[in-house]
């Protein structure tokens, strides 16, 4: 029991010991080399957060835009083998009595064909400027209400209760937005806000106009041609008002699962297909997004491994370059066990600074300003992905590799006879 209290008790001196040492290394270091190493271990933490949370949020903005523009909390789609959701008007009914909803919208859609530039037309044996699209029918308050669409609308107005004459073209049915040649998939060229379009949907063919441009980066959206509820279910003689999507947002703090059980129990489940947002969304983004964290989780890998041959250096030379100084300590008493401390506490302290400085960084600046200006990719608006319990998963991981590169070149100097060291030899 004694051994056991004085070894304690050796420990807590030779701890103690070790600070003070290091604390006097860190006050006559050279002041722009501190800067150095603390800046490079701010870049390393940076590259261990940034990387994957921007590559992360590549994926997490394709998310969000799909729930935002399309999905909603819960999702209610049409059966397989069944052409709508069937009993739909009792089913509005149950969503509109439920206490959680907090805004729903419900669509009729169709496969159809829009053509342009018909008026101008001269050789009929050449292949007209049409396109496939998914006619969809909407309420727009409702729509907008529940999607935001207006907001995604980059050219053109937004539909109103009395645009039975216009529709909203999604920007990639135009091939200004999207410029792709391909036998399969054909898009409008010369139509844009104002141009006239001919709709043929269900057999029936309907001109309109076209009164704005949709782009959310959701393919569901962005290949739809969007009209009155009312006008597409005269054209396709949808005449008991049987929808076939609903999407509906539930109030902050509801648990969508809940909706999900209240809905299934009141029959929705049996005509239609109910999803919440998580069990809604392709697996292609679930797996997309999974990937992505692994790249960053590699590429941050590379960054700790640079970050403790950083520190491993810095410390090495260091306790080299002070070698007579480690054997004159020795010489006079002081433990191995506290000079190896004093270097510990001596990474520690440039590691802490550095990460210190990174989180500033990062939350202070980073993380907002790309959430108030998303990233622009193709097919998302990437926003900065960085958890708390991520992030300090990763300053654990790099505190500990910096508390091993700082120990390993201690020992090594330590280990080596007093005398030669006084010496210099």
């Amino acid at each position: 029991m004694e051994k056991q209290k004085k070894k304690i008790d050796d420990f807590l001196i030779s701890v103690k010991l070790g600070f003070f040492l290091a604390l006097r290394q860190v006050r006559h270091s050279n002041k722009a080399t501190t800067a150095l190493i603390i800046f490079v271990m701010t870049l390393t933490f940076l590259n261990l957060v940034v990387v994957r949370g921007v590559l992360v949020g590549l994926i997490e903005g394709v998310v969000n835009v799909q729930k935002e523009a399309y999905i909603g909390d819960l999702f209610l789609s049409t059966p397989q083998k069944k052409d709508y959701i069937e009993n739909s008007p009792n089913i509005i009914s149950v969503i509109e009595n439920l206490p959680w909803i907090a805004s729903y919208t419900s669509r009729y859609t169709k496969g159809g064909v829009a053509e342009g530039t018909y008026k101008e037309r001269i050789n009929y044996t050449e292949k007209a400027n049409e396109a496939n699209a998914t006619i969809a029918g909407i309420d727009p308050e409702k729509e907008d209400a529940t999607n935001h669409i207006s907001r995604k609308i980059i050219k053109g107005q937004y539909l109103t209760k009395d645009d039975t004459e216009s529709v909203v073209l999604g920007a990639y049915l135009l091939k200004e937005y999207f410029p792709v040649e391909s036998v399969a998939f054909s898009t409008l060229s010369g139509v844009d806000v104002g141009s006239k379009v001919r709709i043929t949907v269900a057999g029936n063919t309907k001109e309109f106009t076209v009164k704005g441009i949709v782009k959310t980066k959701v393919d569901e959206v962005d290949m739809r041609v969007l009209m009155l509820d009312t006008t597409l279910r005269n054209l396709i003689g949808r005449t008991d008002y049987n929808v076939n999507e609903i999407s509906i947002i539930v109030k902050p703090g509801t648990n969508p699962l809940i909706v999900k059980d209240a809905l299934i129990k009141n029959g929705a489940g049996a005509t239609a297909k109910v999803q919440t947002f998580e069990e809604g969304m392709p697996k292609f983004v679930t797996d997309m997004k999974n990937t992505f964290a692994l790249l960053g989780n590699i590429v941050g890998s590379i960054g700790l491994v640079v970050a403790s041959i950083t520190i491993f250096i810095v410390i090495f030379v260091n306790a080299i370059t002070r070698r007579k100084f480690i054997g004159i300590l020795k010489g006079i008493g002081i433990s191995s066990r506290a000079i190896e401390i004093a270097y510990v506490f001596q990474s520690l302290f440039y590691a802490t600074l550095g990460i210190g400085v990174g989180l500033l960084i990062l939350y202070g600046f980073l993380v907002p300003f790309i959430a108030a200006h998303p990233i622009k990719f193709p097919f998302s608006d990437g926003i900065l992905v960085a958890e708390a319990s991520a992030t300090f998963l990763r300053v654990f991981l790099l505190m500990l590799a910096t508390i091993i590169a700082g120990f390993i070149p201690a020992r090594i100097v330590v280990k080596r006879n007093t005398l030669d060291s006084i010496l210099g030899r």
